[in-house]
């Protein structure tokens, strides 16, 4: 009696996690057309490459941010070109971060632009080292060219990876 009971039970919670998995599934394929949908403005193209102002020997500023926050290389955040703070929304010191769909060798990422910079001539973002990471998991290319960036409109989103 004791077996069955446990039988049935055990097979009502694998019952259960599937159903909440498909669920979870649905969900992010309905969120990456949410997103696509919500990116505002014109997309701009360009290259991408990474920082992290604590490493030795880098030119980049300090560990505070353009909107006053810390880097944090453990974030999905980049900056973006001087140029371009206009098109995502200022990115001022101590203003909340602007948000952006990430499109770059057939993945996709939504990220907080936090930081702004110079960047070095043809770089249109600059990511953070886990935002690097997704695109280029090893770190080995140093430069992804032809990134699409998509300014996102409002600030509730979920940072990361897009189904």
């Amino acid at each position: 009696m004791l077996f069955r009971s446990s039988a049935a039970l055990c097979g009502a919670l694998i019952a259960l996690a599937v159903s909440v998995n498909v669920a979870r599934s649905e969900t992010r394929g309905g969120h990456a057309n949410a997103v696509v949908d919500a990116a505002s403005g014109e997309a701009v193209v360009g290259a991408a490459s990474t920082y992290n102002p604590f490493k030795p020997g880098k030119e980049e500023g300090g560990p505070k941010t353009a909107s006053g926050e810390r880097y944090d290389p453990s974030d999905w955040a980049a900056a973006i070109k001087t140029t371009l703070r206009r098109k995502f929304g200022g990115v001022l010191f101590g203003a909340r971060p602007k948000f952006a769909l990430v499109e770059a060798v057939g993945k996709k990422v939504i990220v907080k632009i936090n930081d702004v910079g110079p960047l070095r001539p043809g770089r249109i973002i600059d990511f953070n080292e886990r935002t690097m990471r997704h695109f280029d998991p090893s770190l080995e290319r140093g430069v992804i060219k032809d990134v699409k960036v998509s300014p996102l409109a409002g600030d509730n989103w979920t940072l990361g990876p897009v189904g």
